[in-house]
């Protein structure tokens, strides 16, 4: 005991050191980073003693050393020294761990968390929004009910206001829901087709979750976090970006309380947002072909895994099978699992995938909507007799609907609900054109827009440079219109979408590419700057407006070269008759003074961007390559150039100039005197007008022009809607033209028959004389 000096450091009767490996570190509080301050210590404590010993063997003072201290304190510093690489050993292997944790969390939070804070909210808010938002009763939903659709559904379809399902709802919920039939659907634009895909999609997806619960609740073992990520069940493609945002957000509003997430993927946006965005296992995905297609090439695992699938949706058909379009169309196709009935189970293109075992046996079904659809005689037979089942090769072109039914593998039994008309058009629909030459359209366009400038108006065009153009000049005159078309980024085409749904009055000048089944609420006109190639395009351009059982106006302007287009699309219409839309000549002159200036100045701000961007693009260049840009003009040159620059400068601002004074005026008419105002009369309505301006003009407040495309003030008249106007003074011209050329040709006879009389009435008069003369 006495002889064991380090009896007071082990703290016991037996004396001798404690091993890293007995020290309880709860003991000695040693807890997490705690580790780091002692082991320093003790560190410094074997450097102390190292030197102490070291300055001790220097100076010869061996008294002070204790018998056995050189052996205790080597077998001291090997132990401390193992202590430290275990517990080194162990920090690693703690910030390994924690370092997977994190990556883990960090993996999981945007996946996970979002999910769960929407499901919070779900869960919280649900009794709330599903008995405050509704805006139908129970009683008022009685058609729902008939169709035998959930309950949930039908408290979303009361939140939604939708009263009762439209004709294409009714015809195919029961086929696609009940019977679990494929469709092909036809409808006129604005007629509820994305709902009469999506409820059925829905009403199945709840029906197979009340049944995986009923399962989980019998077998408690089978619960575990999987069933949360659910593999895709629907892959809903669209011709185009703007299409697949506005479907998708129509399914969120019917899904918003169901826990099915719906995700649109399109182009134009960031991949790795949509990559995390898949990460989220949505049951739902809304998305354009080439992206889709891009995602699917990269090995994106959710959609890849293709055996679960159970519907597969193309809106808009006729336009993702034309010729030359959408070749990915093809490549996605070919990836789906033969599962309608045939003895192949897997397609080799396609890897294999776990699923949960109730939707192992599920069969896809494949629905197919659009506008215009045209489908030959014997189809249906083709149909029934199983024809359509047949293994298409890899290089079938998708140019009809029935060779999609083939490469689709289409039911034997599929639906197939026609409800297009003869017209195809909306019923409240008011067609209407106006004559014109090439370079007038301009003019009687700013006349539609001037004087009949009320509700949201879309103009189209069939060429991006018409586009930029129309817009420019608009813009210059001092109207603020919006512009879409496919050259555009997505955000700027999606913001300008955002902005015509805000304003009532707003004006969106766009391509052929945003006439395909964008929904907008309260299009009062549509304009068809450019005649469209094809009478398809005509019908879904015009099935903008006239919406929802709503009135609308659609306007063509057609000039001389568009004139054998025009008619033959009248006759592909079925359209004989047509209203001509009423224009006064008298505002014309105004007109054209203002759109003169507006050309004048466009041009020369044209030619100026354009010289700036070659200047400009030169000089980048010459910077990047380190090279000096010199001028071989002459000093003469340069003067003149810079005097040249000076004068159009001066012509452009006293253009500016000159047509803010025109626009600051009200549009007048040609018989309008500022002089004599009673020389053609004084109505109550112009005494009304002049009212108004003199208040302006005291007021300070001379300009009248609304810069955003609100209201212009013209002398006269009262601004109505081109729908108003056409429905009042629109009179009815023949667009006939079988009946023009029977027109012309009963013209023709009859100015024969009119020469031949006058021949007739000569040559009789010339014999009366004769006979008169011999006579005599």
């Amino acid at each position: 005991m006495v002889e064991d000096p380090f009896l007071v450091l082990a703290g016991g009767k037996e004396g001798g050191f404690l091993e890293l490996e007995e020290i309880d570190e709860a003991d000695f509080g040693i807890f997490g980073g705690a580790v780091e301050d002692l082991g320093e210590i003790d560190r410094k404590a074997g450097k102390d003693q190292k030197k102490k010993k070291r300055k001790k063997r220097k100076r010869g003072d061996d008294d002070y050393a204790l018998p056995g201290d050189g052996d205790l304190v080597v077998e001291c510093e090997e132990e401390g020294e193992k202590g430290e690489k275990r517990v080194k050993k162990k920090r690693r292997s703690r910030k390994k761990r924690k370092v997977k944790e994190m990556e883990e969390k960090m993996e999981s939070k945007e996946d996970v968390s979002d999910d769960n804070v929407e499901d919070m909210q779900d869960g919280n808010d649900m009794e709330q929004d599903n008995n405050d938002g509704l805006i139908l009763g129970e009683d008022e939903v009685y058609a729902w009910r008939e169709l035998r659709l959930h309950p949930l559904l039908i408290t979303a379809v009361r939140r939604l206001g939708f009263k009762e399902p439209t004709p294409i709802q009714k015809a195919c919920f029961p086929a696609a829901a009940h019977q679990g039939k494929d469709v092909i659907g036809a409808a006129e634009t604005g007629s509820g087709k994305t709902l009469a895909f999506g409820l059925p999609i829905l009403q199945r997806l709840l029906e197979e979750q009340e049944k995986a619960m009923r399962l989980s609740r019998e077998d408690e073992s089978t619960q575990d976090e999987n069933s949360r990520e659910s593999p895709l069940r629907a892959l809903i493609l669209t011709p185009t970006r703007e299409l697949a945002k506005q479907v998708c957000d129509h399914l969120k509003e019917a899904a918003k309380f169901l826990r099915i997430q719906v995700v649109p993927i399109v182009g134009g946006l960031s991949m790795e947002k949509q990559e995390r965005l898949l990460k989220r296992k949505p049951e739902i995905v809304v998305g354009t072909p080439g992206r889709l297609w891009e995602l699917m090439s990269t090995g994106n695992q959710h959609l890849i895994k293709l055996h679960s699938l159970s519907f597969f949706v193309l809106d808009e058909a006729d336009r993702m099978i034309e010729r030359g379009h959408f070749h990915e169309l093809q490549s996605i196709i070919e990836m789906l699992p033969v599962t309608n009935g045939s003895d192949e189970q897997t397609v080799g293109t396609t890897p294999s995938c776990e699923t949960v075992p109730i939707l192992q046996i599920k069969k896809r079904q494949t629905f197919v909507f659009s506008a215009t659809l045209a489908l030959s005689a014997n189809f249906r037979k083709k149909l029934k007799r199983g024809l359509v089942t047949a293994k298409a090769s890899a290089s079938t072109d998708l140019s009809s609907i029935e060779a999609l039914s083939k490469q689709a593998r289409m039911k034997p039994n599929a639906e197939i609900v026609d409800l297009t008309k003869a017209s195809i058009l909306p019923e409240k629909l008011e067609e209407s054109f106006i004559e014109c030459s090439d370079d007038d359209k301009d003019a009687y366009l700013y006349y539609i827009l001037s004087v009949h400038g009320q509700g949201r108006t879309i103009i189209f065009c069939t060429s991006i440079a018409a586009l930029r153009h129309l817009s420019s000049i608009l813009r210059v005159l001092g109207i603020n219109v919006l512009t879409n078309h496919a050259q555009m980024q997505q955000r700027a085409r999606m913001k300008a979408v955002d902005r015509f749904r805000e304003s009532e009055n707003s004006i969106l000048v766009a391509t052929d590419g945003f006439a395909r089944g964008m929904d907008f609420d309260d299009v009062r006109t549509v304009i068809h700057y450019q005649l469209p190639h094809s009478t398809d395009v005509y019908i879904h351009r015009s099935g903008r407006t006239a919406r929802k059982s709503m009135a609308g106006c659609s306007i063509a302007l057609i000039s001389p070269a568009d004139k054998a287009k025009f008619y033959s699309l009248c006759k592909s219409l079925s359209k004989e008759n047509l209203q001509q839309f009423p224009v006064d000549h008298a505002y014309m002159p105004a007109v054209m003074n203002r759109l003169t200036l507006a050309r004048q100045i466009d041009k020369i701000t044209r030619k100026n961007s354009q010289e700036n961007a070659n200047k400009s693009w030169l000089q980048r260049n010459a910077e990047s390559m380190g090279l000096l840009l010199e001028t071989s003009d002459s000093e003469e040159e340069r003067v003149q150039g810079h005097k040249q620059r000076k004068a159009t400068s001066a012509n452009l601002q006293k253009l500016q100039q000159d047509l803010s004074e025109l626009l600051q005026r009200p549009l007048q008419p040609k018989t309008f005197s500022r002089r004599y105002l009673a020389g053609a009369g004084v109505s109550p309505l112009l005494q009304k007008q002049l009212e108004e301006l003199s208040k302006r003009n005291v007021k300070g407040s001379a300009s009248v022009n609304a810069n955003k495309g609100s209201r212009f003030v013209v002398i006269g008249q009262d601004q109505i809607e081109p729908l108003q106007a056409l429905q009042n003074s629109g009179q009815e011209v023949c667009v006939s033209i079988d009946k023009l050329r029977e027109k012309r040709r009963l013209a023709e006879n009859w100015r024969r028959k009119k020469q031949k009389e006058k021949k007739s009435t000569r040559e009789q008069k010339r014999k009366e004389k004769r006979i008169a003369k011999e006579r005599d």
